[in-house]
């Protein structure tokens, strides 16, 4: 019996891409569309639970020694919440 292959990020990530275009189209039944929608929300799920295990293994380093440390990011980094998001939402208003 052959085992089924899970779809990639990539192939579900492109699947969720086709939803989208062809709901945005709009010149399909509403039944179809309503299947459609509901395809979509279900990938995206899946789509975002990989994207949260990659960022909880990509936050965790191996130092020299072998111990697993925890990444805290850089300042710099505008994806961190942290004070160091320079020019990125930081409540500063340019006054002219």
């Amino acid at each position: 019996m052959a085992t089924k292959k899970e779809p990639t990020f990539e192939e579900q990530l492109a699947q969720l891409q086709q939803i989208v275009n062809q709901l945005e189209q709009g010149n399909i039944p509403l039944e179809e569309a309503l299947q459609q929608f509901q395809e979509g929300i279900k990938l995206s799920k899946e789509l975002q639970g990989k994207l949260t295990n990659a960022e909880k293994t990509l936050g965790h380093l191996i130092d020299d020694d072998g111990n697993e440390k925890v990444y805290e990011g850089s300042d710099d980094d505008p994806s961190n919440n942290g004070g160091g998001n320079r020019g990125y939402g930081s409540g500063d208003q340019v006054k002219g």
